[in-house]
């Protein structure tokens, strides 16, 4: 099990003691979509020491990895998390097409991108749903998950499966995107415009929002930079870092796109970065699609066998770079494979953006990284006094909420 110690202790020297609380959340807890556990420390309102605890969903898949042949490893890595069931095989692929050299036809990159982009689109929905229950905002969650269903139902359209879709393989991809279908994607992603426009809308003009995510679990450039964070949460602290710009695969350098970037590094940047990813996802889809008229010809290149060497690949996930090393023996299976998921590098983040704030805002910002631990790995609130007072994870959402309420209260 992995235990990251704090990066930072606040003492309070006054002539009084105040007892410390610890509130633990976790290892299951709504908040997070795996296990983990995250035990805060506060004194009074305020966290004042974060420690967290992973690894309880350890399933040893690096080393399984090295018992599979190539074309089996991708099924065993899309398995490594449930709502990126494609960055894992994107990365994989990518690693060993590096070792061995390998040209994949163009028509297959940009099958590629369409569903690494369908995914982001999925995923950033998601995640603003939860961000919205976690405030109270209720509405917010079941209209962003209304529309993340017909993202899912295009995924079933097109791979046969609403998640785990297995369309990547070493040398391309496994099925192809119909002509017939294109039409049928254009017309969800256009649909999905208003809806970005309508919660754009609803997180640039709601006091309400401002209040509890402008300030509040502010990670700096410097932060970024120390913990080596990546994807919108690297992006929020106006970090220009985007694999899909700074070292270019599949279809990505052949489509118009921008990367997007915000300043502040509160939730409230966070938020904003995932919305306007959408549009850039949408803009990179279109322009897919449109390339898919006219480029025809092979989906896979037929890799017979991979040589000895060894090879890295990368994929923008939603949550970040995802980063696979494979090394080759010259057999059918990988002698070593090593993966390193975005959230191994942004979980720790909550050591500098969590302390020092209150209770209250901890489960929004504890979110606001994305975390997906079975990558990489929930909360507790202990008083240190005799005759210890706890606080489980569900109440912190509580808290959460009840401070929407009390703000909604006192602005209008």
């Amino acid at each position: 099990m992995r235990r990251l110690k704090p990066a930072t202790t606040v003492t309070c020297e006054t002539s009084w003691v105040m007892a410390k609380t610890i509130i633990p959340v976790g290892p299951y807890h709504p908040l997070q979509e795996e296990p983990e556990f995250f035990k805060l420390l506060v004194e009074g309102e305020r966290v004042v020491e974060l420690e967290i605890e992973l690894g309880y969903n350890h399933r040893g898949i690096e080393k399984i990895a090295e018992s599979k042949s190539y074309d089996q490893v991708i099924f065993l890595v899309e398995r490594v998390c449930g709502i990126c069931s494609t960055s894992h095989p994107i990365a994989s692929v990518n690693a060993v097409e590096d070792l061995a050299d390998i040209k994949v036809p163009e028509r297959a990159l940009y099958i590629r991108s369409i569903i690494g982009e369908l995914e982001r689109l999925h995923s950033h929905l998601l995640w603003l749903g939860l961000a919205g229950h976690f405030i109270g905002y209720n509405t917010v969650w079941m209209w962003a998950w209304k529309y993340r269903e017909p993202v899912l139902d295009i995924f079933e359209k097109i791979t046969g499966n609403r998640q785990h879709y297995a369309m990547m393989k070493v040398g391309g991809v496994r099925r192809d995107i119909e002509s017939s279908d294109i039409p049928e994607i254009w017309k969800m992603v256009d649909g999905l415009l208003p809806v970005i426009d309508m919660f754009k809308g609803a997180v640039m003009d709601d006091p309400i929002i401002h209040a509890r995510f402008k300030g509040v679990g502010v990670l700096t450039k410097e932060d970024i930079f120390e913990y080596g964070a990546v994807g919108p949460t690297a992006r929020a602290s106006g970090v220009t870092i985007d694999v899909r710009k700074d070292d270019p695969y599949a279809a990505y350098s052949l489509v118009d796109w921008e990367v997007v970037t915000q300043e502040e590094g509160d939730v409230f940047a966070k938020a904003v970065v995932r919305i306007l990813e959408m549009y850039e996802s949408i803009k990179i889809i279109k322009g897919c699609l449109d390339r898919l008229k006219v480029v025809g010809g092979e989906i896979d290149a037929k890799v017979k066998e991979i040589p000895p060497g060894e090879g890295i690949g990368r994929h923008e996930a939603p949550r970040g770079e995802v980063f696979h090393y494979v090394r080759s023996d010259g057999s059918n299976r990988p002698v070593r494979y090593k993966i390193r998921a975005p959230s191994y590098m942004n979980v720790p983040t909550n050591q500098k953006s969590v302390v020092g704030g209150s209770v209250s805002d901890a489960t929004i910002t504890l979110a606001a990284v994305d975390p997906c631990y079975c990558c990489t790995e929930r909360v507790a609130v202990v008083d240190k006094k005799t005759g210890k007072k706890r606080l489980t994870g569900q109440d912190l959402i509580k808290l959460s909420q009840e401070k929407t309420f009390r703000l909604k209260r006192d602005l209008v």
